[in-house]
């Protein structure tokens, strides 16, 4: 069984959606990370090096969400995933939860949020079949 390291509520600004308007004004989003992983080495050392600075992964995040506009906020969740799995090797998993708090929808709402999830596992079988 995994650890985790959970970052939640990081607040972003960025350009993305399918409206004119969305990308030219922008506005906020909220990211949730979770990333799966074993302690035991860093609990051990008491060494940063062998955990996941957190810090380093809500700046990779702020810098995806932040940078290029998309049309869909799954393909942002998607990059900080794919990205979160390149940049930390000890990750077993992650999982991203983008939320767009101002969606355009002429309805109230409590929330819009999409999830990404990504493992060390289905990235080799991925690979293994391609």
């Amino acid at each position: 069984m995994a650890d985790r390291i959970e970052l939640t509520g990081l607040e972003c600004f960025g350009h993305h959606g399918v409206f004119d308007h969305e990308k030219r004004d922008g506005q906020p989003f909220i990211v949730d990370i979770t990333c799966w992983l074993e302690f035991s080495p860093a609990a051990a050392d008491d060494d940063l090096s062998l955990t996941v600075n957190y810090a380093e992964l809500a700046q990779l995040a702020v810098e995806v969400v932040e940078g290029e506009p998309r049309d869909l906020i799954e393909t942002v969740a998607v990059e900080i995933a794919e990205r979160a799995m390149a940049g930390f090797d000890i990750l077993h998993a992650v999982e991203v939860t983008i939320h767009k708090p101002e969606a355009p929808i002429p309805h109230a709402f409590q929330d819009v949020a999409v999830v990404a999830r990504r493992s060390r596992k289905r990235r080799e079988a991925r690979y293994r079949f391609a």
